[in-house]
Parts: C-alpha cells; sequence; structure tokens
C-alpha cells in the first residue's frame, strides 16, 4: 500500500485513520530528501515494505492512476481473474493491469508515467505468465522506477541481441521485395554468408572496426570489386542494427572519414575492369576454343559473338530465340537495365543454336543447359573453362564485351551510339531517349555481323594450330 507525503487533506487524514484501525503500528512518514538530478519534486513510500518511490503518484502516473498507486495493492485474485472477459484493463493495483483485448485475448501490462509521458510495458501473456509472476515483474518495474531508471529502458537493454549473421539474414529478407530476380537477392545472400563468414558469429553491437579490416583486407587488393561491394554490405547490416536499437555509435564499416584512412583508396589499386582480351587476339581464342567440346565452350562463343553478358546467355531459353527473324530477344526481367533487349544474330551464333538444338525440351528448356537438371550453367563455369584453357586471370568472359567495344571503336566505321545500343547499354538523357524509340536493329545487324566476320579464325592459324595439337 502506498500513502502520499504532499500536502494534507481530508482523503489523507481519512485514508491513515482507516489504516491505524487495521494495524496499530502506524507507517513512520519521514521527509523524504530530493535525490540529485532526479527531476521529482517529492515522493510516496510503501508502509509495508518502507521503500520510497520518488515522485508523487499522482503527478508521475496521472491523477486517476496516481489514485490506484496508493490505494490496495493485489486486488485482483487468482480465481477471479480467469473469469474476466471484459474489454479493457483490469487494475490488480500498483500499476499492473490485466488487459483484455478483442477475441478475449489477455496480457499483463505495466503502466507509469516517465517524465511526463505516460507508458504501457508489455510484462506477458496471459497464459504464460500468472498473476503471481505478473506481480514480481511489476514491482521490478517500481522498484527501477524507484532508482531512476526507465523499465522499458532497461528491458530493452537485456533483450537478446542478435548476432552478425543473423542480422544479415534479417535485412535480405526485408529487402528482398525491392529486387528485380532471385539473382540479386543471391548475391547479397552469398556475399553476406562466404564474404563476412569471420564477422558472422560476432553479436552485431560488438561488431568493430577490427572485425571489418579482418574480413576486407585479404581481397581489398586482388578482388576490389568484390571487396567494395562485401564493405557496402556489411555497413547496411550494421545501420539497419543501429536503427533497430541493438547498436550505437558510429558505423565501423564506413568508408569516408574512417576505413578511407585505413585502407587504400581504389585508384591506388586496379580499377576493377574486368580483364579483356585485345580485339585483334579474339580470332586466335576462338580457334582455341573451338577444339574443346563442352557446353560451356559453345555458349562463351555465343557470348561473344552477341557481345552479350554472360548471365544473359547462361540463363538464354529458347522461347526467347526467332531463328527465322535471327533475333534474340532478352527479356526485361533478365536485363540490368530492365529493358528487353533485341540481339541480331550473325552467322556463327545461328550455327551455335543450330549445334545445341537437339538438345532442346521445350520453349521453356535452357539452351546452354549445366550439369543439374533445368539448372542453367554455374558463374563459375565459364572462369573454370578459361583455367582449364590456362587464361585465368589474363582474360574474363565479360571483358570480351570490352574488345568488341574496341573493335567497334578503332576497327570499323559504326558510330558509337549503335556500339553502346549492342552492349544494352543506355545512352543519352530522358528526352533523347524518349524521341530515339527504336532500337536500331537493322543497324546493328550490320555491325554484329561484321563484328561476327571480323571474329572468324584465320584459316592459315587453324591449319597451324591443328597440326601442333597432332
Amino acid at each position: 500500500m502506498l500513502a502520499r507525503f504532499s500536502a494534507a487533506g481530508k482523503s489523507e487524514r481519512g485514508f491513515w485513520r482507516r489504516r491505524r484501525a487495521i494495524n496499530p503500528r502506524p507507517a513512520q512518514s519521514r521527509p523524504v530528501q530530493k535525490t540529485q538530478g532526479k527531476p521529482d519534486i517529492c515522493a510516496c513510500i510503501c508502509p509495508e515494505t518502507s521503500r520510497i518511490m520518488p515522485g508523487n503518484p499522482r503527478h508521475l502516473l496521472g491523477h486517476e492512476l496516481g489514485h490506484d498507486m496508493a490505494r490496495q495493492l493485489n486486488r485482483l485474485s487468482p480465481r477471479g481473474v480467469q473469469t474476466i472477459t471484459k474489454t479493457g484493463r483490469h487494475a490488480d493495483g500498483g500499476g499492473l493491469y490485466l488487459s483484455v483485448g478483442p477475441g478475449e485475448a489477455r496480457r499483463w501490462v505495466f503502466l507509469y508515467r516517465w517524465r511526463g509521458k505516460l507508458k504501457e510495458m508489455g510484462l506477458g501473456g496471459f497464459a504464460s505468465v500468472g498473476l503471481a509472476k505478473a506481480r514480481q515483474r511489476a514491482q521490478a518495474a517500481r522498484e527501477l522506477i524507484a532508482d531512476g531508471i526507465d523499465p522499458l529502458e532497461a528491458k530493452r537493454a537485456t533483450q537478446a541481441v542478435p548476432t552478425f549473421g543473423d542480422m544479415a539474414d534479417t535485412l535480405v529478407a526485408d529487402l528482398s521485395s525491392q529486387w528485380r530476380n532471385e539473382k540479386h537477392r543471391a548475391q547479397w545472400k552469398s556475399t553476406l554468408e562466404t564474404g563476412a563468414a569471420a564477422i558472422r558469429h560476432i553479436r552485431v553491437d560488438q561488431v568493430e572496426t577490427a572485425d571489418v579490416l579482418e574480413v576486407l583486407k585479404p581481397i581489398w587488393s586482388e578482388k576490389p570489386e568484390t571487396a567494395s561491394r562485401l564493405r557496402g554490405r556489411i555497413e547496411r547490416v550494421l545501420d539497419a542494427a543501429k536503427a533497430r536499437g541493438f547498436r550505437q555509435g558510429e558505423n565501423p564499416a564506413r568508408w569516408r572519414g574512417h576505413l578511407d584512412h585505413l585502407l587504400p583508396k581504389r585508384q591506388k589499386l586496379t580499377r576493377g575492369h574486368h580483364a579483356a582480351l585485345p580485339f585483334a587476339d579474339v580470332p586466335d581464342f576462338i580457334a582455341e576454343l573451338r577444339r574443346r567440346e563442352a557446353t560451356s565452350a559453345l555458349a562463351l562463343e555465343f557470348a561473344i559473338f552477341t557481345a552479350a553478358r554472360s548471365g544473359e546467355v547462361r540463363s538464354a531459353t529458347w522461347g526467347e530465340i526467332d531463328l527465322g527473324a535471327k533475333v534474340w530477344t532478352v527479356p526485361a526481367v533478365r536485363m540490368k537495365s530492365a529493358r528487353e533487349h533485341r540481339v541480331p544474330l550473325s552467322a556463327r551464333a545461328v550455327e551455335i543454336l543450330t549445334t545445341m538444338a537437339p538438345l532442346k525440351a521445350g520453349d521453356d528448356a535452357l539452351i546452354f543447359p549445366g550439369h543439374k537438371k533445368a539448372a542453367p550453367l554455374s558463374d563459375a563455369a565459364f572462369d573454370a573453362l578459361l583455367e582449364r584453357m590456362e587464361r585465368k586471370g589474363q582474360i574474363t568472359a565479360h571483358g570480351f564485351r570490352s574488345s568488341f567495344r574496341d573493335w567497334a571503336g578503332e576497327v570499323s566505321t559504326f558510330p558509337r551510339e549503335l556500339a553502346e545500343a549492342a552492349l544494352a547499354h543506355v545512352v543519352g538523357d530522358e528526352t533523347e531517349r524518349a524521341y530515339r524509340r527504336g532500337d536500331a536493329l537493322e543497324k546493328r545487324r550490320k555491325m554484329m555481323d561484321a563484328w561476327g566476320r571480323f571474329c572468324e579464325p584465320r584459316k592459315a592459324d587453324n591449319v597451324r594450330r591443328l597440326q601442333r595439337a597432332g
């Protein structure tokens, strides 16, 4: 039971007269000193426990709740709470309530006022927390208030903090709806599972700069693009953790003003461009490629002759091909620019498709299937092929797009805009693109036919290579 020691009134005098009639030993009143640094102007004391409760209950909790704090505790009975079904809050005293919601959903709540604001803290569901347990939790909350501590803040501080790995998985799940395709989600998931494996077990509030550097340093110079993406994604995870209240302070993965002083700047490293073969050497490479009987070899050659991205080729289906019109239409969902892209097919590109046609199992079937049923070639298929050719590290599959672009700019007479369109690059501002609604398919066909003729191996070179192979 709580009593107030501010200005005396009739209600207070009547309260103490009733109290003395029940208990001959009167509650001892004593002046309460204001605690330094606390905003309370007075206090209340519990005669049962002699605990000092800082602040006027009516001021701390509001008039109605303050009266409840000053009246008898433990109003509810264990049997009575089982029968309460009326929607609303049912007071047990001391700020503890049984809250009954729609559908008779019941839970325990503790109401208190902190720095002028009325707050509600959940103490657990009725099914899992009994009356006695709820009273214990309410008493613990009142003791925190007496010590000048906000119970809700104390509760948040003791909640389980997730590991970096758990927080990363949560972020990927939350962002998935923003991504156009499954591949992007898989890339994020792979980066944060594999690239950040060394810090996944660390609590997200304990990840420090040294942990981030441990992950980034081994690949910062060797794989700058991968390292940069990994750093950015780690930063996103830690920002999300801070937004959810699991971290405080600066982000240890931020670049500007932090990691830029600890890691070499990008201009001092490789530029991150894909290693490309000089366009003059492409015919010799094609001759070497044609000696390999593998689906990945045909797929890579098709990518070279169409100047397409490797992912667009690996996921291509027969339904996208019109052999009569010699056109491959890549849908917008598989394009980096999110725009449909038509590719004119040269004679060699059509020949490769004819070679793969016996494996066709329908329009939805992949043109270049992988080892697993109905699965495309993996991301590593071209890397493995180049490694067998002893070319890994010297060139990349994506680099052949650069070879094509250099050829178009240095050898051919085709305009720059046509070459950029062939690479599915977005050229010009929105106004310029609005006036240029066509995709110049027939003009690009002439350019791709010329590129195809250039890429054909020279016969003399083929003879010499075959003689050495024999």
